[in-house]
């Protein structure tokens, strides 16, 4: 058992300790990349590593629990301690982590006068449950137990949210009940508004920044607002950025490498450091999320590279060296290592087996639910991914109007399986025209869920909730009697797909194309996109993630360990376009 305070500095078991850490978030990695990670980070020097915990993953239907996999957070504990390293968590109901809806789950949107992240009854019934089977789970790991965790988190940069310290002290006086007793701490930028908001220094919770450059002036920003309190705490910099986050239809942000270990060393020299991210890894599925604007928010993409010192794919970088360097510099007692460095396989290309029709296997895939109105993704239990609303309507042989009211967040239309029209941001809302010669008409309509906000005003906003909300009118009425089909991606939907049909002339609705890939010297690999249209892939019944011709990446990464010898692509196709051959890749593809 070790012994973590924090006086004047952090000491463990006595002797001032210095926190070097580096962000390596387990959900997003495979677990047989774990340890090569983790060894990357000692091989920098650093001592400690620092994860999220996302609620939205580890409950993901309301008393559904999860913990296996890439969710065993457990596992990773035990190897973080088995390799010597000690371990910040943050086990706040609130991640952001460019995570859809920032990591808190989106069932909470079945309850409309539930306020979030606030002191609100209703939302933190909702935590408590979650924590009742959370910290059971992460107790016998804090330090003074024997395990890695030095410290925990309260929220999360909560100063650039709300203003609510009832809502802070509930969060950490369920922490304290449940029997965590290794330090806890607050992360905030490091204006005087985040702070005063954002900490319970009052309370004697350890006060923690977020920046990325400037560390003198953030850091003196801390220590005064500290000496306001009469506390003469450490610094430290929970999330010292090295990189950020993109966008699809931008450009992939990036830092110069020289820059950031420049920072960096002063950051060294001034205090402890969390570098966010060490290596980010990928949003698989459909976990990434929205940067909220006014107008437009703006989805991000499904690789979280994060342009961090260890690539998405496992390779250390010039900024990996680099920061390795100014460490030894500051410290040059400290040891260092070689990193280990992955390395990918090109494949070649595989021809088309077979495809399938959305419109035609819908109701084989997912169960068939039969309302009178279209209801949210979240009414039927639905979280991520598409959903397809059908209908149909009696022939008056004249042209017939149609439109989607309050829907989110791109629309596809289809009449007679034909497809109408795709409207996404200002278009959704239009009225279409359309009319055609059979006596019953069928209307589809698929909705894509592109990623909830993670940040901002409006966490928790009418907009976050996915699907059809205002209704879909069809010659100026409501019309009743809708079909629901959830296409969550997920491993049953794909294991009932039949997917064998001979390719259509032209595509004309949502397809399914399937490939198979016997593979042998089984490595990391990419899929090349840059040929398709809009859609996700699945690999051997695991959801890869989106692709999108927008931009800024063409590619899908495909860890080593979820192929075999034989494996099977599906490849999920909303653009019309007809994709006739699966390649892959030793490297990624970026828009030209």
């Amino acid at each position: 058992m070790a012994k973590f305070e924090i006086k004047e500095e952090f000491y463990l078991d006595g002797k001032p300790f210095k926190i070097l850490s580096g962000a390596i978030q387990y959900f997003r990695l495979h677990p047989d990349q774990w340890r090569d990670t983790l060894y990357n980070l000692k091989a920098l020097g650093f001592n400690t590593v620092e994860t999220y915990i996302p609620w939205a993953l580890h409950e993901p239907q309301e008393g559904q629990f999860k913990a296996e996999g890439m969710l065993d957070f457990e596992a990773y504990f035990k190897l973080v301690k088995e390799m010597g390293l000690y371990l910040i968590v943050r086990p706040t109901p609130y991640i952001c982590a460019e995570f859809d809806f920032g990591g808190l789950p989106a069932w909470l949107l079945r309850y409309p006068s539930m306020r979030l992240r606030v002191n609100h009854p209703l939302f933190l019934e909702k935590v408590s449950h979650f924590y009742d089977w959370l910290f059971p789970k992460l107790l016998p790991y804090q330090s003074d137990q024997g395990g890695p965790i030095l410290m925990m988190q309260v929220e999360n940069e909560y100063g650039s949210y709300a203003e609510d310290k009832a809502y802070m002290r509930s969060i950490a006086q369920m922490m304290k009940v449940r029997g965590v007793t290794v330090p806890l701490f607050t992360s905030d930028g490091t204006w005087i508004e985040a702070l005063e908001s954002g900490t319970l220094i009052e309370d004697d919770i350890f006060v923690t920044g977020n920046f990325g450059s400037q560390p003198k002036e953030n850091t003196d920003n801390l220590r005064a607002f500290m000496e306001r309190y009469g506390k003469k705490w450490p610094l430290m910099c929970t999330e010292f950025w090295d990189g950020w986050f993109s966008r699809w239809s931008e450009e992939i942000v990036r830092r110069e490498a020289e820059d950031l270990a420049q920072d960096v060393k002063e950051m060294l020299q001034l205090g402890s450091m969390n570098l966010f991210l060490l290596r980010g890894g990928t949003n698989f599925g459909f976990i990434s999320g929205c940067s909220a604007r006014k107008t437009k928010d703006l989805p991000q993409i499904t690789s979280y590279d994060f342009d961090a010192p260890i690539t998405e794919w496992g390779q250390p970088t010039e900024k990996y060296y680099a920061v390795q360097r100014v460490t030894h510099e500051v410290f040059p007692e400290l040891e260092q290592m070689e990193p280990i460095s992955r390395q990918a396989k090109a494949y070649g290309s595989f021809p088309l087996l077979g495809t399938a029709n959305l419109l035609d296997v819908a109701a084989d895939i997912t169960e068939e639910i039969l309302l009178d109105y279209p209801q949210p993704m979240e009414q039927i239990g639905q979280n991520y991914g598409y959903i397809l609303y059908r209908s149909d309507i009696k022939n008056q042989y004249h042209e017939e109007r149609l439109k989607a009211l309050e829907t989110h967040d791109r629309c596809h239309f289809y009449v007679n399986q034909e497809h109408l029209t795709t409207q996404y941001r200002e278009e959704i809302g239009d009225e279409m025209l359309f009319s055609a010669d059979t006596e019953r008409i069928q209307i589809d309509v698929l909705v894509e869920n592109m990623g909830r906000v993670n940040y901002g005003y409006k966490l928790g906003a009418p907009s976050q909730s996915k699907g059809v909300k205002g209704g879909i009118m069809i010659n100026h009425q409501f019309r009743k009697g809708w079909k629901h089909y959830a296409l969550k991606f997920d491993q049953e939907m794909l294991a009932k797909l039949d997917c064998y049909s001979d390719p259509p002339e032209k595509v004309k609705a949502p397809t399914f194309y399937r490939f198979e890939a016997e593979l042998d010297d089984i490595a990391d690999t990419f899929i090349d996109c840059s040929k398709y249209g809009k859609g996700c892939i699945s690999v051997n019944g695991f959801n890869l993630g989106r692709y999108w011709n927008e931009g800024p990446i063409h590619y899908l990464y495909v860890p080593s360990s979820l192929l075999k010898e034989k494996n099977e692509f599906i490849v999920f196709e909303t653009e019309n376009v007809k994709i006739e051959e699966l390649t892959l890749l030793d490297h990624p593809v970026y828009k030209k």
